[in-house]
């Protein structure tokens, strides 16, 4: 095996250990994973079965907890027995024409967090591989505010989050599901508990009036 190789199951080894022994205090139960595929004869098989190979906590968002699931980096996506694709540098938005489904835990917000978190958020996105995903400024309506040119579904799973856009905001409960457009956005927990969502994350571009209208925003 390549040295690299070695490096980078290490790396995963070491994120995998560090998240499974703090997820217990977030999840109030544990998930599993399964993947299914096809042996050589063609006959399905369940290929992987367990808890999501990658399930790191955001250092700079302490609570944060993200469970890479899957995804895909073509469209028709190729079904095959491949590898397990999450195993890769943690990236928030998927690959050009690809896809990315993942859970988020989101913690509650603190009046700290409320008021300086703004400092350590463009670290936090720099952990998911996304720097320039931060939209914050001075007089943001909260400090998580950002946009990734991709169009998302997003479903709340546990607890209550609050959707906060650029010109409103809504409470949302499990069931509840969200269309975003590549928009200008921040998930907020005002509930005093910890909150589960699931993310599926498809690449997208803008429309050319529109994507001229958000330069310099």
């Amino acid at each position: 095996m390549a040295r690299s190789q070695v490096a980078a199951r290490a790396t995963f080894g070491s994120i995998r250990a560090h998240s499974a022994a703090r997820r217990e205090k977030h999840l109030k139960r544990p998930m599993k994973r399964v993947v299914t595929g096809h042996d050589a004869t063609g006959r399905a098989v369940i290929a992987l079965e367990g808890p999501p190979a990658v399930m790191p906590e955001l250092e700079h968002l302490p609570g944060t907890v993200l469970y890479e699931i899957w995804n895909t980096n073509a469209m028709p996506v190729p079904i095959d027995s491949g590898a397990d694709p999450t195993q890769r540098a943690l990236r928030i938005a998927p690959q050009p024409a690809g896809s990315v489904i993942r859970f988020v835990d989101i913690p509650p917000d603190t009046e700290e967090f409320l008021e300086r978190g703004a400092e350590r958020v463009g670290r936090a996105f720099g952990e998911m591989g996304s720097h320039d995903a931060s939209t914050v400024k001075a007089d943001s309506p909260h400090p998580l505010m950002h946009r990734t040119e991709t169009l998302d579904y997003g479903v709340v799973i546990e607890g209550e989050i609050t959707l906060i856009v650029d010109a409103g905001e809504t409470r949302l409960v499990p069931g509840d599901v969200v269309v975003q457009r590549g928009t200008n956005h921040a998930w907020a927990n005002r509930s005093g508990k910890m909150a589960r969502m699931l993310f599926v994350l498809l690449d997208g571009r803008y429309e050319t009036a529109l994507g001229a209208a958000l330069k310099g925003r």
